[in-house]
């Protein structure tokens, strides 16, 4: 396989983003890590029905806020054109269980909304606990072409790889200049597996399977018929690494990363309310 010639034609555009302490006070719908969400006026706070490890009571705690990024700044940056162009996108997460996405019953742990017309800073709930109340950050944001890691390019093309594969490919990539750093958060483009593919856990899932043990249930052929089809209907919409300022430090779980995921068809048509998060790690 001549991975080098062959890469490009996988190449997404994606959109890095960094997030650096500021001196002045945010804009309202300015893109941002923490703080208080902007919102409109009949907001109501997300929760998840969950327990946690330090707490075994099955209640609705509130979803901690993440991440906003205002669309109209991204539209320069969206070379695909495949997020709104304007409006804030926001992202949501439940950080005291913070579930995995392997079971359908972790739908709406992660929650994804766009808000439009007029917004402004959200309260935040009484049961929200402090340490899930985030400091804000100002987000900088940068594009650049992505291509897939060798898990994500293999299905794509409908390859039958092999091991000897990998060092091939990750060569290729390398002298095309995707050599990436160890901390990265994205909007779009490609995801940065640490494990294994997730677009197919995505359509499994979707299906109502169960991701947490073994895979036995699932029948082999439809594991097959599905795997190249998953990888070009699901839309990596973003991935958040380990978050570190000062004193401050959100890590999922060992090292790891969250990832928003969406079929391309539910983006097109701005039904975030269908995305899907899977959470990997060392």
């Amino acid at each position: 396989m001549d991975w080098k010639n062959i890469l490009p034609q996988l190449y997404r555009s994606r959109i890095d983003t960094r997030f650096v302490s500021h001196s002045e006070q945010l804009a309202v719908g300015a893109s941002k890590f923490g703080g208080r969400p902007d919102v409109p006026a009949d907001f109501v706070w997300p929760v998840f029905e969950t327990n946690t490890p330090e707490d075994d009571q099955v209640k609705e705690r509130p979803l901690a806020f993440l991440a906003q990024f205002d669309c109209a700044q991204l539209a320069a940056l969206d070379k695909e054109g495949l997020l709104p162009h304007e409006g804030v996108l926001s992202f949501f997460y439940e950080l005291g269980s913070q579930r995995w996405g392997y079971d359908p019953k972790d739908q709406g742990c992660a929650q994804v909304f766009w808000f439009k017309g007029n917004l402004a800073p959200a309260e935040f709930p009484a049961e929200l606990e402090e340490e899930f109340r985030l400091p804000e950050l100002a987000a900088e944001l940068s594009g650049a072409a992505d291509a897939p890691d060798f898990q994500d390019a293999c299905p794509a093309l409908e390859y039958p790889w092999t091991a000897n594969d990998y060092r091939i490919f990750d060569q290729a990539r390398r002298e095309l200049g995707m050599d990436y750093p160890a901390n990265r958060s994205q909007l779009l483009g490609w995801p940065d597996i640490i494990q294994n593919n997730m677009t197919l856990q995505c359509e499994l899932i979707s299906r109502g399977y169960y991701l947490g043990g073994s895979w036995e249930n699932i029948p082999m052929e439809e594991r097959s018929a599905l795997r190249t089809p998953s990888v070009r209907e699901w839309q990596l919409l973003f991935q958040l690494d380990t978050v570190e300022n000062g004193d401050f430090e959100l890590m999922f779980g060992d090292c790891g990363r969250i990832y928003f995921y969406i079929r391309r068809e539910d983006l097109v048509q701005r039904r975030f309310d269908r995305v899907w998060l899977i959470q990997q790690c060392c």
